[in-house]
């Protein structure tokens, strides 16, 4: 995806927020830690680095639950597979 500066920080903030929220409602993260992990999880990646943004190509709700779960999340809990309406609304 070829985007400006200024689209790619916005999605990078959004799926920052995106997978913190994850974190602290299903991870069980304190709110600081949640961006914490959000943060380490979505380093800014400047305009000139081959595939930048490559971790977009799953939403955050996904990074989420393999770091919470596991790489089997989708079979040990299929419940979460999908996200959940509170995470959608965050639109």
């Amino acid at each position: 995806m070829t985007w400006n500066e200024a689209e790619y920080l916005d999605y990078l903030e959004s799926e920052r927020r995106c997978y913190a929220w994850v974190m602290q409602h299903h991870g069980g993260l304190t709110a600081d830690e949640a961006s914490g992990a959000a943060l380490e999880h979505y380093p800014y990646e400047p305009a000139e680095v081959p595939f930048r943004g490559l971790v977009f190509h799953d939403e955050a709700w996904h990074w989420a639950m393999l770091e919470i779960h596991g790489d089997r999340y989708v079979v040990e809990h299929p419940g979460l597979v999908q996200p959940s309406p509170d995470y959608r609304a965050l639109g």
